[in-house]
């Protein structure tokens, strides 16, 4: 495969050993169809060079990248599923292919697969994406990424020509198997089947691995398991206020589901908001609103302390338990600021930033069915009252219920005001990802293999990345 000077082989992760992960084999697909393939991501980590069928042949026959690993590793973790101990999990559909330097960060990237095959983990499962679902990835990743909340990316998505049987859509339904790229793919869940199994030497090995290969500034702290501790606190703090703040519902906020590099990853129910609901759920099994979109930072703040709770094995407690306390403050810091970037707007610091989030979060509320959450973004970005007031929706924001909102908006200054030069924003209606949308896009492929709709709407969405520049 031809690389470019920007390609930085750098397999990290197989030097701990066979305890946490195993090597196995793709599977042999009988067709291999590129769908998709991430050009901007791929120049990142130095592979935009290859033809697509040089592509395909390690994207979808997974033919080893050149200095980097031998083979694919399956990795080992358990996991929390809805908080019950599950400890048969593993990658079952999928592995770490390679590892990576990111052009210009230097930062370590994971290349890692979703339906490529069984592994010892499968759990009699058949290893395999279906299209749909891969297509649903790609969707959520592009997305997420435009709206600024830390994300994989969707590398490469190849159809596989099997027909596969699911429950949960029609069948039998098209298969494809998927790569992401992502800075990490060391789960809450891989440190909680070593700390099942009371290994604190793989703990304490586990916790070096991340310090050296993620956070390398941080390599030399005293306290290494607090310290590790306190970085993915403050991560994924991050993390959860920009879904708050992009209306995501990841819908499966499982132990396994989170990663120590804090970005969002492995998407499955996935749904954006239509409307302001702190009790809308992504997910259709599940029925108590464990991760409905209100309760996504409590998930969160869980998933930490079941991860303090492994790191106790060779970090003090107290220590541990203080660093969790930090949580909450680390929240609300990145809640504000998050709010203020999706405003467009500098913040002004201290109460006024908080008073003006609040009545952000009420006018939402206020609004209802009537006002959907990304409209509301898109009209008042940069706090451009005459703009909103001369949309779609100027009848909505003249009402009492928006009244503070407008009010609090006094004395903030734009951020960067020369982005609403962008075209995107002379259209009358901003890029949105609800559910009807989604399922259109799926029925053109589904019924007439156009993926034409599909390719509109990844370009559209890029132009939303670079016109909202966050």
């Amino acid at each position: 495969m031809p690389v470019s000077p920007d390609y930085r082989p750098d397999p990290r992760f197989m030097q701990l050993g066979p305890e946490f992960a195993d090597p196995v084999t793709a599977a042999d697909f009988p067709e291999t169809v590129l769908r998709h393939r991430n050009q901007r991501a791929a120049a990142t980590v130095g592979l935009d060079a290859p033809t697509d069928e040089e592509w395909v042949n390690n994207f979808g026959r997974f033919a080893a990248l050149p200095d980097n690993q031998p083979g694919p590793l399956a990795m080992r973790y358990h996991g929390h599923q809805f908080r019950s101990y599950n400890p048969d999990l593993g990658d079952g559909r999928g592995f770490l292919f390679a590892q990576l330097r990111e052009a210009g960060t230097g930062r370590l990237l994971d290349l890692a697969t979703k339906g490529s095959g069984q592994t010892p983990w499968s759990r009699r499962g058949d290893g395999r994406l279906t299209l749909k679902g891969g297509m649903r990835e790609v969707l959520a990743a592009t997305m997420l990424e435009a709206l600024g909340v830390p994300t994989s990316r969707a590398f490469s998505l190849i159809e596989t020509g099997e027909a596969l049987q699911r429950n949960d859509e029609p069948s039998p339904t098209r298969s494809a198997v998927l790569v992401r790229l992502s800075h990490s793919h060391i789960r809450f869940g891989t440190f909680q089947r070593q700390a099942f199994f009371q290994r604190a030497d793989n703990v304490g090995a586990l916790v070096d691995h991340c310090l050296d290969a993620y956070f390398p500034d941080l390599a030399d702290a005293p306290d290494r398991a607090v310290t590790l501790l306190e970085t993915v606190v403050a991560r994924t703090a991050n993390l959860a206020a920009r879904w708050m703040s992009a209306g995501f519902v990841h819908g499966v906020l499982n132990t396994d589901n989170m990663v120590v590099t804090g970005e969002s990853f492995d998407y499955g129910p996935w749904r954006f908001l239509p409307h302001n609901d702190p009790n809308f759920t992504a997910a259709y099994f599940d029925e108590t609103g464990l991760y409905s979109f209100g309760r996504q930072p409590e998930a969160a703040f869980w998933n930490l302390q079941q991860l303090a709770g492994c790191l106790a094995l060779v970090a003090d407690s107290d220590a541990l338990i203080g660093t969790l306390n930090g949580f909450a403050p680390a929240y609300r810091d990145e809640l504000r600021a998050a709010m203020l970037a999706r405003l467009g707007l500098k913040g002004q610091g201290g109460d006024p930033d908080i008073d003006l989030v609040n009545a952000a979060f009420r006018a939402l509320a206020e609004g209802g069915e009537a006002l959907r959450w990304e409209p509301f973004f898109f009209d008042w970005f940069c706090g451009e009252e005459a703009r909103a007031m001369a949309g779609p929706r100027a009848g909505l924001y003249g009402g009492e219920a928006f009244t503070e909102f407008r009010a609090r908006l006094t004395g903030f200054e734009a951020d960067r005001p020369e982005r609403l030069d962008h075209p995107m924003f002379a259209a009358p209606e901003p890029e949105e990802m609800l559910i009807d949308e989604v399922e259109a896009l799926w029925a053109a492929i589904a019924e007439r293999d156009d993926w034409a709709p599909l390719a509109e709407k990844l370009a559209r969405l890029e132009a939303a990345r670079v016109g909202w520049g966050l």
